[in-house]
């Protein structure tokens, strides 16, 4: 028997390695491999037989590579670390706003002057070289010079603050403005070359610095701009100041243990005043914790939560900030006065001489009793759709001051619409449906078959509630019968409908068409619903809903083609609403669903299936 050598056996297992991945391949995939792709397996083994016959595998070679956010995979990268920004991606482990901060509820009324940390307005920047920015070590500053002596070059402004000239020597330019540069060399270089030079210089780049922010800002630690770089930029880099704990109002630019400035935001935002600085490295934007605070909750442009120094907190520095509304009249204010607690309602002028406290909420109303109220007319009627009646005043002399057509206007089935009944009718039904809800949810079941049947109806029953629900009351009130109005007393925003001389009468419900018939002094209910194709299946016939033109409801039937002595009534302009008749399986819903169909018809004249 021989022996083969290693390579032999390292080749053969290499083969064996190559088919059987051949044929995994093949049967994991159900579409033939190219002949590209085989070269490459090949050209695959091949390598690593080579590698394998070279080199040595040891455990110890084996290592775990962790690829950074925006680091690449390959092997050449390995221990090689991304340059480029992160771009907020964070790393894994790396501590986050939601770890770091605890969780707070949305404020009701956010600061004032919160909405400037909204946006990315710090990536909107211009190149920063300003007139007033001051040059500091690290600036290009171009220099040309033609005409007797020829010159051109970018020097850099070094640690001392100067620039280097060939033939003029060293020229101090350190926190020397902008502006100014192009002044400063050229009258250094004419102490030198007096006549026939011509020269130009201009600031090409500004070295940025690093400084600071500290204090209730949401990311504090270190950040690079530059010099000429505002406040408001930093603070944005670093998330804003902390609604909850940082001030708008105290700011400080720290520089060598002093400060050199201070900023506040509310005077940016009134006034447009921020400190006229030029940062230096190492420079510490600080913002202390916040101060008194006043709420304004509603009534004014801005409902805001203010923060005010001491001397600050009355109430006509409210009044300036908040702006209350035209048409407030009062102020009602609440907190806590040794202990107790306190409140007024006061008018907007004593208000204003009101000594606040940290914490008091302020509210501003318009309180103002109103003289004159503005009624609606709608349907048939010349003139004005709107009359501004004073206070009492009652639906006849009204009707007075109205233009109407007695030919096309029906003046003797007048009704109104009520904005207070409209909200009476909705709280009836939606007590119907609670009442509804709760006798169908809280029902006895006997046994495993009655519950289901029981779940079935219920769904059907919350179907019906959610339709109910969405129907909104008309608010009709009647105020006409046999041609007599009565003179009530009007309300605020009431809608006075004259109703149109017609010659219809409308059936609808639940009939198989739907539709408004020629009045015929002769005919019956039941001719009319004849007319509209008749009952559906679903039609209650003992009791038809009769909605008059002037808004008042009757109810008929029909026994056996008999027709109720309320047929002889009917009128040119009535509707006759069929209403569905309700499933007797319900036992314990049926009465309840009735009384809320009839409600509902009569509060929006529509029928609910």
């Amino acid at each position: 028997m021989k022996f083969m050598d290693i390579g032999t056996i390292v080749k053969s297992v290499l083969f064996v390695t190559y088919t059987a991945l051949i044929c995994s391949l093949s049967i994991g995939n159900s579409f033939a491999q190219s002949v590209e792709q085989l070269q490459q397996l090949r050209e695959r083994a091949q390598q690593s037989q080579n590698s394998t016959t070279t080199q040595s595998v040891s455990p110890l070679s084996i290592s775990t590579q962790r690829t950074l956010p925006g680091a690449t995979s390959s092997a050449s990268a390995m221990g090689q670390f991304s340059t480029q920004p992160r771009n907020g991606v964070n790393l894994p482990g790396e501590p986050t706003i939601d770890t770091v901060f605890p969780a707070q509820a949305p404020m009701e009324n956010p600061p004032f002057a919160a909405n400037l940390f909204i946006g990315g307005f710090e990536s909107e920047r211009s190149s920063g070289l300003n007139d007033n920015y001051l040059i500091a070590p690290g600036d290009k500053i171009s220099i040309w010079l033609w005409g007797a002596v020829n010159f051109s070059d970018v020097v850099t402004v070094d640690n001392q603050g100067n620039i280097f000239i060939p033939n003029i020597g060293p020229v101090r330019i350190a926190n020397t403005p902008a502006g100014s540069v192009n002044q400063t060399v050229t009258a250094k270089i004419r102490q030198v070359y007096t006549n026939d030079v011509n020269v130009y210089v201009n600031l090409l780049t500004s070295t940025p610095v690093s400084l600071y922010v500290s204090g209730p800002v949401l990311r504090p630690g270190q950040y690079a701009g530059l010099a000429s770089d505002s406040v408001l930029y930093y603070l944005k880099r670093a998330g804003g100041i902390d609604f909850q704990r940082g001030s708008f109002r105290q700011i400080d630019i720290v520089r060598d243990g002093k400060v050199v400035a201070s900023a506040d935001l509310y005077a940016f935002f009134r006034n447009g005043k921020l400190p006229e600085i030029s940062f230096k490295d190492g420079d510490t934007i600080l913002v202390h914790p916040i101060g008194n605070t006043i709420v304004v909750e509603t009534g004014a442009r801005n409902s805001f939560t203010f923060e005010f120094l001491n001397e600050e907190l009355n109430g006509d520095v409210v009044n300036y900030f908040a702006r209350p509304g035209e048409f407030a009249s009062h102020a009602s204010v609440s907190g806590i006065r040794s202990n107790k607690q306190f409140a007024r309602y006061l008018s907007v002028e004593e208000f204003a001489s009101l000594e606040l406290r940290a914490g008091d909420t302020v509210e501003y109303i318009a309180d103002h009793e109103p003289q004159i109220y503005r009624i609606n007319v709608a349907g048939a009627f010349a003139g004005a759709s709107q009359v501004m009646v004073d206070k009492g005043a009652r639906l006849i002399d009204v009707l007075d001051h109205i233009e109407a057509d007695t030919t096309l206007s029906d003046t003797q089935n007048i009704y109104l619409l009520r904005e207070s009944v409209a909200i009476k009718q909705k709280e009836i039904i939606e007590e119907g449906l609670r009442r509804l809800e709760r006798s169908m949810f809280t029902a006895p079941i006997s046994s495993t078959g009655e519950g289901a049947i029981r779940a079935q109806e219920a769904q059907l029953v919350a179907d019906f509630i959610a339709r109910a629900r969405q129907v909104e009351p008309q608010g009709r009130v009647v105020v006409s019968e046999n041609g007599e109005i009565a003179n009530i007393l009007l309300e605020p925003n009431d809608t006075i409908v004259i109703p149109e001389v017609t010659d219809l009468v409308h059936v609808g419900g639940e009939v198989l068409l739907p539709q408004s018939v020629v009045f015929n002094p002769d005919a019956t209910t039941e001719d009319y619903v004849a007319w509209a194709g008749g009952f559906t299946e679903r039609a209650e016939d003992e009791r038809i809903l009769i909605v008059r033109k002037n808004g008042n409801v009757t109810f008929t039937s029909i026994n056996d083609s008999f027709l109720s002595s309320n047929d002889s009534k009917l009128e040119p302009g009535d509707q006759i609403i069929v209403l569905p008749t309700i499933d007797t399986k319900l036992l314990q819903a049926v009465k309840d669903i009735t009384q809320i169909v009839y409600q509902i018809a009569i509060a929006a004249n529509v029928a609910t299936n």
